[in-house]
């Protein structure tokens, strides 16, 4: 693609990486195959190639975004799809945050979505507050029809499940390995996933710890900074992340570090790319130490070997989350870990499409996403399966609240197969002899 910076603005790093990622596209148009809007909505403007033109003229011109460039860019999942059918390598999700970020320093949003933004990112990354806004939503959603925003509708929909207290295994504290010692890890705990299926923590420790693993939780460790990030709003990404990479240098250069595990896809994204999101900051070095050691639980548990469990009666349909396998290429691992824990795995058709969640897109877009979700879950009750697994807590609940098929993580079966607790969504008539706790 042609562009027409000038050289004013090419002094500046971000433009100058803009215009890199821009003039790699050759505008083929391959990435209109696999975007999800586009399937559903036909229009250009709504591919990565429409955004991408819409995203230029934008940076190009150094003026304002406008509502039509915001609508059309607010559109997009960020599921990444475009970036594994690219042919030339073009960074979207470097662009689409540069674009995002300029949106939010230029644009001014109508009242409604301000406050509804604002909200998500007070509410989600905090633990505390996000469990406090839940349990009060409980006493609104009787009167959920009442609301007039669709968006504040979702916000309420998410409510519906019952709340857990704080787990204890997600307090700051050293988790020792059972037997001799093989790897020392820490592992994220997170922000929403905490509330919103607190199970999934004290599964991924366990499994760990009975595989020879120590599992560290370090003091100071929090949100990753995806969620307010992706909103636009780099500014407060940086302190969340400043905060975890300060938590994780300490372990390094302390006991030392194997690596720092993830079990939420959409942060080990992120976190992987804390290199890039630190660029030219003082802790760009640390950042890329970092982003090195991280690893999907799963990627973690290929190379950490685990043995190959006897055949059960249990088939499970696995959806692949766009930030692991677009995000992170994390593609095969998954799916060989159930398979040698005696699953029997099936694959949906159109796998590479998104489910509709992508982190705060339920509740910005909850139209589109509900669209996304009747597709994705269409598919994969088409396979009859007895259970579906995910690696991110997003996909788990989007698509949990479209069937009534037990979705679970990854993780939770893996735990079960190797000597855990079966996870409280699949019923006991499900359980298979050999994995039957």
């Amino acid at each position: 693609m042609q562009t027409h910076f000038t050289e004013a603005q090419l002094a500046n790093p971000g433009i100058a990486r803009a215009n890199r990622i821009l003039r790699a596209c050759v505008h083929c148009g391959m990435c209109t195959a696999t975007c999800p809007t586009y399937q559903i909505l036909g229009d250009e403007l709504d591919s990565p190639r429409g955004r991408i033109y819409l995203i230029k003229q934008m940076l190009e011109g150094g003026k304002p975004a406008d509502a039509n460039t915001v609508k059309h860019v607010d559109r997009c999942l960020s599921c990444l799809a475009c970036m594994t059918t690219c042919p030339s390598g073009v960074h979207y999700m470097h662009l689409l945050d540069q674009a995002r970020a300029h949106i939010e320093a230029t644009y001014r949003r109508p009242m409604g979505d301000r406050l509804l933004r604002w909200l998500l990112a007070r509410l989600l990354p905090y633990p505390a507050r996000f469990r406090a806004a839940m349990i009060a939503a409980k006493f609104v959603r009787p009167f959920r029809q009442l609301v007039p925003d669709r968006r504040l509708r979702a916000m309420l929909d998410m409510a519906g499940a019952p709340i857990a207290p704080p787990t204890p295994q997600d307090k700051p504290q050293c988790h020792e390995a059972a037997g001799p010692r093989r790897k020392r890890v820490v592992l994220l705990t997170g922000c929403a996933q905490k509330v919103i299926d607190p199970a999934i923590n004290p599964a991924t420790i366990d499994l760990l710890t009975r595989q020879g693993v120590e599992v560290v939780i370090p003091e100071g460790e929090g949100c990753c900074g995806a969620i307010v990030h992706h909103m636009g709003l780099t500014s407060e990404a940086l302190p969340m992340g400043r905060a975890n990479i300060a938590a994780w240098i300490r372990e390094i250069d302390g006991h030392g570090l194997d690596a720092i595990i993830v079990n939420t896809s959409g942060c080990g994204t992120t976190i992987k790319d804390y290199g890039h999101l630190f660029a030219g900051q003082p802790e760009e070095a640390d950042a890329v130490r970092v982003a090195a050691l991280c690893k999907d639980v799963s990627e973690f548990l290929i190379d950490l070997g685990l043995p190959d469990r006897p055949t059960c009666n249990l088939t499970v349909a696995y959806h692949a989350a766009c930030s692991l396998q677009h995000g992170q290429k994390v593609i095969t691992a998954p799916v060989t870990l159930l398979k040698k824990a005696g699953f029997r795995v099936l694959l949906p058709a159109e796998g590479h499409l998104c489910c509709g969640s992508a982190g705060t897109y339920n509740l910005l877009q909850p139209e589109l996403s509900e669209k996304l979700r009747a597709r994705k879950v269409g598919n994969i009750e088409a396979l009859r399966p007895d259970a579906i697994a995910a690696g991110n807590i997003g996909c788990l609940k989007q698509i949990g609240s479209g069937t009534s098929i037990p979705v679970v993580h990854t993780v939770e079966l893996l735990n079960w197969a190797y000597g855990g607790q079966r996870p409280d969504a699949i019923g006991v008539s499900n359980v298979p002899k050999e994995t039957n706790s």
